[in-house]
């Protein structure tokens, strides 16, 4: 499951005005066969009690999903995400939190992701799986 050679600053340039900027989403690594970012725990990304929005670890988790599959299709296919589920384990009120893909399952049609989200302590505080369909341009 090769990805095409993409380099941070490349992929980081895809974040400019969307969501994934928004929430200072910032790609930090691109290897063989993962993707990582990572994201503040600030106003932007926190629920109304001071913790890291459930939500936004969801998005940070579709993100890393989504641009890890468009690397294995070298962007020649529209890959988007078809279902998600998040498991939250533990709460982070400040710093960073660290994400990173790796797939359980490449087919032509369909990707299979597992992400796990960690604090600056390297406690798993989310894991997620992305399931994401791979489709045709244009289509």
């Amino acid at each position: 499951m090769p990805m095409i050679k993409a380099t941070v600053d490349e992929i980081n340039k895809l974040n400019s005005n969307t969501l994934s900027e928004e929430l200072g989403i910032v790609f930090t690594e691109i290897g063989a066969d993962f993707v990582s970012a990572k994201m503040p725990v600030d106003h932007r990304t926190k629920q109304p009690f001071g913790l890291l929005h459930g939500g936004a670890s969801v998005a940070l988790a579709e993100t890393l999903g989504s641009v890890a599959a468009n690397l294995v299709t070298g962007f020649q296919s529209s890959c988007v995400g078809v279902e998600i589920n998040a498991n939250h384990l533990l709460s982070v009120k400040e710093g960073f939190v660290y994400g990173t893909a790796k797939p359980i399952r490449i087919g032509k049609s369909m990707h299979v992701w597992g992400i796990e989200i960690k604090d600056e302590k390297d406690n798993m505080i989310c894991i997620s799986r992305l399931t994401v369909l791979v489709k045709s341009k244009g289509v």
